[in-house]
């Protein structure tokens, strides 16, 4: 009995120690301290005071304190008994789990010195921890002809603390069938073992209960159960046995899910439970698990999943059939996996150029791909092919490699991109296909020269037309595209009437407008011969040439001009002579005109305006012939006087006109005797009128002196203004001219007076008037209006 006491002081003297944190000596900074799990916040560690060479009231004054990393401050100092202490409970378990030795490291910091300290506290196991099986109850059944010796391994308990406290053994309640025995693993856990001792009759104790206790080795010990009922189960002498050792089945791979692929059949010559089975698989991967279903009723393996066949070609599994005696027996399965055309075959672009030259020579490699078919057999079996009407074609190269070559050279014109489809065919039933679409582009080269619209180009211009109006625009379209189709116009460096045809017009560059560069004359110049060249800015640039024709429409700027009759260069007026023995229609002279227009502009009528004798005369109205209207009579006039009016058919309508004097006679002679015996007749009667107008005359002329002499006056004083006077006078010079009288090159605004007086030469017998033709709308020249009208004088 005195051990004991002995054993409890030494245990006493040993905590006693731990308690005051007995010191190790520090070696190289490093202090070490132990101290037990669970005591009260403020236990005492260790004098750090006295360890690190200080007082107590130092550890304040020196900032003394803990540093630590990463986890929650298990320690603290107690400044005035210079003392390490716990910070609270430490649960050894929950810090280092099954680990031993328990060891807490941190620093201690001396802040005036700045001096760092390891310390490392050994943390001591205390028995505070049961024992412990997973289950407070254990079912086991065990056959009643096992024979002695069958061993029935049970849990085994687990206990937190570590060494003596630890899990020490087992003990198993008294009976007279088992016995206990205890294995220790590798890892040294300690495994018990249910032992049959003596054979079990199950109709004699069908149950056996049992307890079995775990123990540990801690002061006190500390201890758990786990209630074991032992089930006698009934002689299972005859094992499940199924109809084949091996199993086999195919399906194809497009199989439904849920399809059922085979049921699996066994039997049991026992009877009862022993005789029911149930089936599983065994050893099983997760695939399998994962693929099928076993009904462990009726032994029917179904799909739970897809199968694929290039995924998977076959699965090879182990079922158990057990009956109810735990017997057992096992068959294998192998389910074979048949390939359906289920996969396309797929097109892997490895190489592609999007763009190639319309100039590529035949042969060039567009593309590089490969084909491939994840089906076996003809369903794998492809082949690949493009549309026929394309310059291109496939060449096979190694493997499932195909090079996509052009067959001839290309035209960007005629088709600038491509785009090609590969089909791939595999030969399954039915057959997939997969198209891909490679686009390729035809980069342009300079192979196409401008080309215009038309052939040839035919434009007009109205004469008179204003400087810089646009005329006509030329179009030329180039096939290239960018600066290859970028078109530029020009004219040819030609000349018309020996000057270039460049001073007549212009052509934009960019538009190809052509603008008149002057006033066209159509009387001068009636059309033009133009080569337009249109230009591209490739390199080399390409050009054409086309023809272009200018023509000058004609403007109803020109009067009709009389030919016949004409004026007389010395003022005299012409006579024509109309016999008294002419008859209706009696052709008596002819009015000749031209118009220097053209077409419906110089297209000429002819009529009267004014006759002395209304209805003796008529006139063509297209030939311009002046003929006698009806028979002459003696009553009617020796002189007749006709105003006749040439007009054009312009819009609008220009015109001149003439006066024509038609004597009544045959001849000339004959005319002037008729004048004489009128004269002669009529003396008496106009011997006064005749004064009338000699003195009528002489005013006038007075008049017309003194007028010019005003002119003459008013010209040499305004000698500077001669330059605006010589303007004025080409701005004057389209006005009529009988309305204008000429002098020294100073034209006056007058009423036109012609004037003519002519005696015979017995002028106090008889004397005539002939009055001048006017020529209304004309301009008179400046040598007629300097000359004198003739006067005839009589004589004595």
């Amino acid at each position: 009995m005195a051990d004991p006491p002995r054993r409890w002081i030494c245990n006493d003297l040993l905590t006693f120690f731990m308690l005051l944190g007995t010191l190790c000596a520090p070696g190289k900074g490093q202090i070490r301290y132990s101290v037990r799990e669970e005591l009260d916040k403020g236990s005492f560690v260790g004098n750090i005071s006295k360890d690190l060479g200080l007082e107590p009231r130092e550890l304040a004054e020196r900032g003394v304190r803990i540093i630590s990393r990463g986890r929650s401050q298990l320690f603290s100092l107690n400044p005035r008994g210079g003392s390490l202490v716990t910070a609270g409970r430490i649960d050894r378990e929950e810090l280092c789990v099954q680990s031993s030795p328990c060891l807490v490291s941190f620093n201690i910091l001396v802040e005036n010195k700045m001096k760092i300290y390891g310390v490392e506290v050994e943390i001591l196991d205390i028995n505070d921890n049961f024992p412990r099986f997973r289950d407070e109850e254990l079912k086991v059944k065990v056959n009643e002809n096992a024979a002695a010796g069958t061993r029935l391994v049970l849990p085994f308990a687990r206990d937190g603390d570590v060494g003596v406290n630890s899990l020490q053994g087992y003990k198993l309640s008294s009976n007279r069938h088992f016995s206990l025995d205890v294995k220790s693993g590798s890892d040294g856990q300690k495994h018990p073992e249910l032992v049959l001792e003596q054979p079990l009759d199950r109709e004699k104790e069908s149950a056996h209960d049992l307890v079995l206790t775990a123990l540990d080795g801690g002061n006190p010990v500390l201890s758990s159960t786990v209630h074991i009922s032992v089930t006698v189960l009934d002689a299972n002498d005859n094992a499940p046995l199924f109809t084949q050792s091996e199993y086999r089945v195919s399906v194809p791979e497009n199989t439904p899910v849920g399809t059922r692929l085979l049921t699996l059949t066994a039997t049991d010559a026992d009877e009862g439970i022993n005789a029911k089975l149930t089936f599983s698989f065994r050893n099983e991967e997760d695939k399998i698990s994962e693929t099928f279903q076993l009904d462990s009723n009726l032994g029917e393996i179904s799909t739970i999943q897809s199968l694929d066949y290039e995924e998977s070609r076959f699965y090879l599994m182990e079922v158990v059939a057990q009956d109810g005696g735990a017997l057992l027996a096992s068959a294998k399965v192998l389910v074979t996996v048949q390939d359906v055309n289920d996969n396309a075959p797929e097109v892997i672009l490895t190489s592609l150029t999007s763009s190639v030259s319309e100039d590529c020579l035949p042969g060039t490699i567009i593309a590089l791909f490969s084909v491939h078919d994840a089906d076996s057999g003809e369903n794998g079996e492809i082949s690949c092919s493009i549309p026929k009407n394309l310059p291109f074609k496939l060449e096979k190269s190694v493997d499932n490699y195909y090079h996509l070559l052009t067959t001839r050279a290309l035209d960007r014109e005629e088709t600038s991109d491509y785009n090609i489809t590969v089909t791939v065919v595999d030969r399954g039933t039915p057959p997939l296909s997969t198209e891909n679409h490679i686009s390729l582009k035809v980069a342009d080269i300079n192979d196409n020269p401008p080309t215009f619209s038309r052939p040839f180009y035919s434009t007009s211009i109205s004469e008179n037309n204003p400087r810089g109006v646009s005329i006509f625009s030329v179009y030329a379209y180039d096939a290239d595209s960018g600066d290859n189709a970028q078109v530029t116009y020009s004219l040819a460096e030609n000349t018309f009437q020996e000057v270039p045809v460049s001073s007549y017009v212009s052509i934009n560059s960019d538009t190809g407008v052509l603008y008149a560069l002057q006033s066209f004359d159509y009387e001068h110049l009636r059309d033009l011969q133009l080569l337009v060249t249109a230009k591209d800015s490739g390199t080399p640039p390409l050009s054409s040439n086309v023809s272009m024709s200018l023509f000058v429409l004609d403007q109803n700027d020109n009067i009709p001009e009389i030919l016949y009759p004409t004026i007389p260069t010395d003022g005299s007026t012409g006579v024509e002579l109309a016999p008294r023995s002419a008859e209706p229609g009696y052709l008596v002279t002819k009015v000749v005109a031209v118009d220097k227009d053209s077409g419906q502009n110089a297209w000429l009528s002819y009529r009267l305006l004014k006759a002395s004798e209304p209805g003796l005369f008529s006139i063509g109205l297209h030939t311009g012939e002046v003929c006698t209207a009806r028979a002459l009579l003696d009553r009617d006039v020796l002189k007749q006087s006709l105003v006749v009016a040439v007009q054009d058919h312009g819009q609008p309508p220009l015109s001149a006109t003439v006066t024509l004097t038609i004597a009544v006679g045959d001849s000339i002679p004959d005319v002037l005797t008729d004048l004489g015996n009128h004269n002669t007749l009529a003396e008496p009667q106009d011997s006064d009128l005749t004064l009338y107008l000699v003195v009528s005359v002489a005013v006038v002329s007075c008049v017309f002196l003194g007028f010019v002499t005003v002119l003459l006056a008013l010209r040499l004083r305004h000698w500077h203004m001669s330059r605006l006077l010589q303007t004025s006078t080409g701005r004057l010079a389209d006005m009529p001219a009988s309305h204008f009288v000429g002098m020294d090159g100073v034209q006056a605004y007058l009423q036109t007076y012609s004037h003519e007086i002519s005696l015979t030469t017995d002028s106090k017998k008889s004397h005539l008037i002939f009055p001048q033709p006017n020529y209304a709308d004309r301009l008179i020249s400046e040598e007629s209006c300097e000359k004198s009208e003739p006067l005839l004088i009589p004589h004595n």
